[in-house]
């Protein structure tokens, strides 16, 4: 592929979640320095070389299987180290911009490892053709979505994977034990850590404390009896997913679900006995 660079019009497509601005790709990236930063968001994927990117005074090093994101308005530099630095890259904006970011790992400014090299699929998508036709930059627009979305689910330096692992034999526990009460001392203890560790591994991995996520899959299974068994009284399901007190287990419900364990039945014709 030849160096390339589409400014996509935006006068329809901005009205979209999320919608690119600009994309290109260069054989050889050149130095770029922008003290006032950028008006839109960037992503910058290394394909061959290397690179290195510079923002908010941290200098960091990209090479081949590695992405990097710019915020709008941070000041920021970027310049090869090889030659070539073979980069891809896409601008973008829209009201969910943000938060498609903070899905996909980015929650500032940064770089990160890809769990896969190459150029991402989405992205090679967007490159092809030059068409600058609503209909293309509406598929751009998709584009950057389906982008965000893989990244979300690939961008993990073994870290996440790791995490993932180190989760699993906690969850089986947890899976195992919803039929009664449970402490943070002893998930903490039954996975082998402390506590303060099996909370930072909790919000790191799920975003939630450990006895949320307990709550949750109670709920989970609340419901599940309910559907299974729907001849069983309310205080008998929350009984029978760790609950001793069912007014208690009404109130977890409802904060989990917006509804109260009745209204749940009622709104998917379950049939109760209370």
């Amino acid at each position: 592929m030849k160096s390339k660079m589409l400014f996509c019009r935006t006068d329809r497509t901005s009205l979209l979640p999320v919608y690119v601005t600009s994309i290109g790709y260069w054989e050889h990236q050149p130095e770029t320095e922008r003290e006032d930063g950028f008006p839109d968001y960037q992503l910058h994927q290394t394909i061959r070389g290397v690179g290195e990117y510079t923002v908010e005074g941290r200098t960091v090093r990209v090479g081949p299987g590695e992405a990097f994101v710019l915020y709008p308005g941070v000041r920021h530099s970027y310049r090869p180290v090889s030659k070539p630095w073979e980069m891809a890259w896409v601008a973008f904006n829209g009201r969910e911009a943000g938060a498609l970011l903070r899905y996909a790992g980015w929650r500032a400014s940064g770089g990160g490892r890809l769990a896969e090299g190459g150029l991402l699929g989405p992205f090679a998508a967007m490159l092809e053709g030059d068409s600058l036709s609503y209909e293309a930059n509406l598929e751009r627009s998709h584009g950057i979505y389906a982008l965000l979305l893989e990244l979300g689910r690939m961008q993990t330096a073994g870290n996440r994977e790791q995490d993932m692992n180190r989760m699993k034999p906690i969850v089986a526990y947890i899976e195992d034990n919803l039929h009664r009460a449970l402490s943070l001392g002893e998930l903490a203890e039954a996975a082998g850590v402390s506590p303060q560790y099996l909370c930072r591994l909790f919000q790191k991995t799920v975003q939630m404390r450990p006895l949320q996520y307990v709550n949750l899959q109670r709920v989970g299974r609340a419901k599940q009896l309910m559907f299974g068994a729907p001849g069983r009284r309310m205080h008998e399901v929350a009984r029978d997913v760790g609950f001793e007190n069912a007014s208690y287990f009404g109130a977890v419900f409802k904060k989990a679900t917006g509804f109260s364990p009745e209204q749940f039945r009622r709104l998917y014709g379950l049939p109760g006995n209370d």
